[in-house]
């Protein structure tokens, strides 16, 4: 037997390699990213401050000053804490690795963030995922059902959902964090777009914690992650974290920007100001249903048969415009394209490739839409 064979559990092997498309030279609006760079001046301070780091050491984990602006700037309530991760990928793990119970479930929404499922697998739980409604709400009597039919550990809410930007309502989370009897973590990756947050309810339910980035606010590259809760859930998370997780550069960096947050307030006003206009665009393009977003991204379904999107996608892709592409995955994702939210450029650009994508796959190999 070939030994990678013998060694690598075949639902590993089974599995692929998270995508990530190679944007050169392209109007990137595929990862939800800010497409806005800092301000010159906070860029030069922030080189003076990394030219100032010792390199040759490895960094406190404590992170004292870090975790203190997190705590101050983005409103954690007294008595709760946060511990940060590479990235909120990395909080997704630690946690995952502290509910690992043999036997233990875990529950999510589906679609949702393919992470919840993949860190699942890694650490051999059981994943439940529950259907979405065909219109991208929580379909919540299921999710109930759900819950007290495989008493899930650990259930992964994201505040709004990745990929189809639905904003659920606080009642239905509401009730859903009262029914579980394990932990309940809220991924409020598009919070600065939301307008919404459970950060606030922290207290109110001794079995929830809220996840964040700073990935969607001009900070993609620093990979940044943190889980709010209380300190209870937090020494038992940082147990399964990896030491010196935190780069020195990253936590100076962060703690700059942080410093200067109504810098990134400002950005993220620009994006969101965008999002209404992108949508009034897609909405004088023929055939495309769009969903209801509280994020920076828009998910549409073009018409057509199945696979209709992924034609789309790469006709886009050949004109310059990348766009994230989840046709052929989960089947209510079908024909859909997930369009980060840009600049008014980029959004032009966006919308413009995709139209002209619509009249030279889509509408001229399907139904006749006279």
């Amino acid at each position: 037997m070939n030994p990678v064979e013998s060694v690598i559990r075949p639902e590993i092997r089974a599995m692929a390699t998270y995508p990530v498309a190679d944007a050169t030279g392209m109007i990137k609006l595929d990862a939800m990213e800010s497409p806005y760079r800092l301000p010159e001046d906070l860029a030069r301070e922030l080189g003076a401050v990394v030219s100032g780091l010792g390199l040759n050491r490895y960094p406190v984990p404590s992170l004292a000053r870090l975790r203190q602006l997190i705590r101050e700037t983005m409103g954690v309530p007294s008595g709760f804490d946060v511990l940060c991760g590479n990235g909120s990928d990395e909080c997704i793990q630690y946690i995952t690795a502290a509910c690992a119970r043999e036997g233990a479930v875990v529950m999510a929404p589906a679609p949702s963030f393919v992470m919840f499922q993949m860190h699942a697998l890694f650490y051999r739980l059981q994943f439940v995922a529950v259907p979405l409604k065909p219109d991208f709400a929580l379909d919540i009597e299921a999710f109930l059902a759900a819950i007290d039919r495989h008493r899930p550990a650990l259930i992964w809410l994201a505040y709004p959902n990745n990929p189809t930007g639905s904003p659920y309502s606080h009642a239905e989370v509401e009730r859903i964090v009262r029914a579980a009897p394990g932990l309940v973590v809220i991924d409020e990756a598009y919070q600065p777009y939301a307008g919404d947050s459970f950060m606030r309810r922290l207290p109110d339910f001794a079995n929830l914690a809220v996840m964040r980035t700073v990935s969607k606010i001009s900070m993609a590259g620093v990979r940044l992650g943190y889980v709010a809760a209380s300190p209870e859930w937090l020494v038992e998370f940082d147990k399964t974290r990896a030491p010196y997780n935190i780069s020195v550069l990253a936590e100076a960096v962060a703690i700059k920007i942080l410093e200067n947050k109504h810098v990134i307030d400002a950005l993220a006003a620009r994006v969101l100001a965008e999002r209404p206009v992108v949508q009034e665009g897609l909405s004088k393009i023929r055939g495309v249903t769009q969903f209801p977003s509280a994020a920076n991204f828009v998910c549409v379904r073009v018409p057509g048969p199945p696979g209709s999107g992924t034609a789309v996608h790469q006709k886009m892709k050949a004109a310059g415009v990348l766009v994230r592409n989840f046709d052929g995955g989960h089947p209510l994702m079908t024909n859909c394209l997930r369009l980060s939210i840009g600049t008014p450029d980029e959004n032009r650009a966006m919308l413009a490739a995709l139209e002209n994508a619509l009249k030279y796959t889509v509408l001229r190999t399907g139904p006749s839409c006279d």
